[in-house]
């Protein structure tokens, strides 16, 4: 087609991706080029605001590196990457509701026995963490793994200070005993800023918002036959639970990181300071 005009060329683009071999493909390009095309129209961009989206989008690639992903970080603070998985995630009823991954999961974190304390050089409250792990429809599921991984009290992540850590701390991979339990302790996490010194940062600043999220601990679980579970616990006393910059918090992942004196702790263990306790039971879904 020649002479398109800004009535016209959707249509035009539409029609040269007839040809194209995926369906798949075709359909989510298909998509992208009528929705892009109105956003377009609907809000007429000058050459100069369409150039600084380009020089927006360019800056967002050039800040992603093999630590650093801020087109993950774009997607998060516009609320897709949460859409996407909700859209992936329609969960039932006891079932424990998702969240997302986040960029500082450790695939080889260390294997630990229940009762461990995984906060090595990690300073601040101490923090013991009981769970269980079920079906819907209550049955104990043995043998799944636990992956935890969280801030310390700073709010800094054990692989962004590898060097003044001397390795990882705050994270470890837990199995459930028969009775679908694990247990360990950590240090209580600190709420904090998604990095916010790249455009990401300058998009949040510009829209008024700020870049911090909640206090929270990362669970993800595994096991034969049902959805691996990704997920959140936040702190009820957390600042920044109404407007986290991800969009992450969910009322049932809501929890009480409770503080306890001194004395025995439930495992048994003898403190001889005040700590913090959270309990949680996850249900997981079938595959």
């Amino acid at each position: 087609m020649r002479d398109v005009n800004e009535h016209t060329i959707t249509q035009a683009v539409v029609d040269r991706l007839a040809d194209t071999p995926d369906p798949r493909l075709k359909t989510v390009v298909t998509s992208l080029v009528r929705h892009l095309h109105d956003f377009v129209r609907d809000v007429e961009p000058t050459f100069a605001e369409w150039q600084a989206a380009i020089a927006f989008l360019t800056r967002t690639g050039q800040t992603c590196d093999q630590h650093r992903q801020e087109f993950i970080l774009l997607s998060d603070i516009l609320g897709v990457s949460m859409l996407v998985d909700a859209i992936n995630h329609r969960m039932p009823e006891g079932a424990t509701e998702t969240t997302v991954l986040g960029p500082f999961y450790v695939e080889a974190a260390p294997e630990r026995q229940n009762g461990a304390d995984i906060a090595g050089p990690l300073e601040g409250t101490p923090l013991l963490v009981t769970g269980s792990v079920a079906t819907v429809g209550g049955q104990v599921l043995a043998g799944a793994t636990v992956d935890v991984w969280h801030a310390d009290d700073d709010g800094a992540y054990d692989v962004q200070q590898l060097d003044a850590l001397g390795g990882l701390a705050g994270r470890a991979r837990f199995r459930t005993d028969a009775q679908g339990r694990f247990h360990f302790w950590t240090v209580m996490p600190a709420w904090y800023p998604i990095p916010d010194d790249g455009p990401v940062g300058d998009l949040l600043t510009a829209t008024g918002r700020h870049p911090n999220r909640p206090a929270h601990l990362h669970v993800m679980i595994a096991a034969a036959g049902f959805e691996t579970l990704i997920t959140h616990i936040f702190a009820a006393d957390s600042p920044w639970l109404e407007s986290d910059a991800v969009f992450g918090v969910k009322t049932s992942l809501i929890a009480d990181f409770a503080e306890r004196p001194a004395g025995t702790a439930p495992d048994g263990r003898a403190m001889d300071r005040s700590y913090r306790h959270l309990a949680y039971d996850f249900g997981l879904k079938p595959a």
